[in-house]
């Protein structure tokens, strides 16, 4: 068993989501940072989709029952187990009846826990994800409180030897990204001006940026017409322009429909740059092809692929 200590700022358990029933209304969810939780998994010898805890802005305290192997990647909240520091992005032993403390983040803004085998936790509609805003998934549908016990579970894949990840595969994180972008569905509501001014600007992260979007203060994106548009589909990723003209980027725990025009869809594999900003850091936004798109996609596979490489037993 593994106990809450402190749970952190805001903690909860993620996978990779809960596809297939969006039409139904319900949000994907599942980790913000599909890398670092993916990567977090594979340094522990799990299956990709393996439950992992995900902390936001400050890590909690756990305390191990029994000996486990665990792995920390994404945000830099500089652990600690029984008062000697760990390295992020590595896999390492904590010994039973160890304490393992996490801290305010110092870079990036998102954290990740794998232990070997993942979080025991339901399975609800296909997921072990927490969806805060329906209650559903993960430790009781919320976030870790005080006190709270986790188990392990067998979501074991492959034997592995512990030790920090090539330094090949860690992302750098900074006060400024950029985020390769396809147009539409709707960018023809938007003059060639606007487009321009969208590309060409800065834009920062507000304190109204969470699980359910990212939302972005700077110029305005101006609409030729109205601001609305018949309500549809939307998806991760996805750049609406509401009537302020200030960009919301959805992410994880997202509506499912939505009635503002979509200037474009921050590509996927881009995701993971934008959700480990945190208020207050900057944004800018290049246009990119469908090819590049899928070239970022499979570059990410090819990197997965790498990783459990490097990690095997030998």
């Amino acid at each position: 068993m593994i106990t809450t200590i402190e749970p952190g700022l805001f903690t909860t358990i993620q996978d990779q989501g809960r596809w297939g029933f969006q039409a139904y209304g319900m949000p994907i969810s599942g980790a913000m940072d599909r890398y670092a939780s993916q990567v977090a998994n594979l340094l522990v010898g799990n299956c990709l989709d393996a439950a992992v805890l995900e902390m936001t802005g400050s890590g909690g305290t756990f305390k191990f029952d029994e000996e486990q192997t665990v792995a920390v990647c994404g945000g830099d909240m500089q652990g600690l187990i029984n008062h000697t520091p760990i390295s992020n992005w590595s896999a390492f032993t904590v010994p039973k009846r160890g304490v393992l403390r996490f801290n305010a983040v110092s870079r990036g803004y998102r954290m990740y826990l794998a232990v070997r085998g993942g979080f025991d936790v339901s399975v609800v509609l296909g997921s072990r994800s927490t969806c805060t805003p329906v209650k559903i998934g993960g430790h009781e549908g919320r976030v870790l409180r005080q006190g709270d016990v986790l188990h392990v579970g067998q979501d074991v894949e492959r034997t592995i030897q512990i030790g920090k990840l090539s330094s090949t595969y860690i992302p750098q994180y900074g006060k400024e990204v950029q985020l390769r972008v396809l147009l539409g569905p709707q960018d023809v509501m938007f003059g060639s001006a606007v487009l321009d001014t969208f590309f060409g600007s800065s834009y920062k992260v507000t304190k109204q940026s969470d699980r359910t979007g990212y939302r972005l203060k700077g110029p305005k994106i101006k609409h030729l017409g109205n601001a609305d548009i018949i309500s549809e589909a939307v998806w991760l990723g996805a750049i609406q322009i509401p009537a302020d003209g200030m960009p919301f980027i959805m992410t994880a725990d997202h509506q499912t429909t939505r009635g503002y025009a979509k200037v474009g869809s921050v590509i996927r594999g881009d995701l993971p740059k934008l959700v480990q900003t945190k208020p207050g850091d900057s944004i800018r936004f290049r246009c990119c092809t469908e090819e590049e798109a899928i070239k970022a996609l499979q570059d990410e596979q090819d990197r997965y692929k790498k990783i459990i490489s490097a990690c095997k037993k030998e």
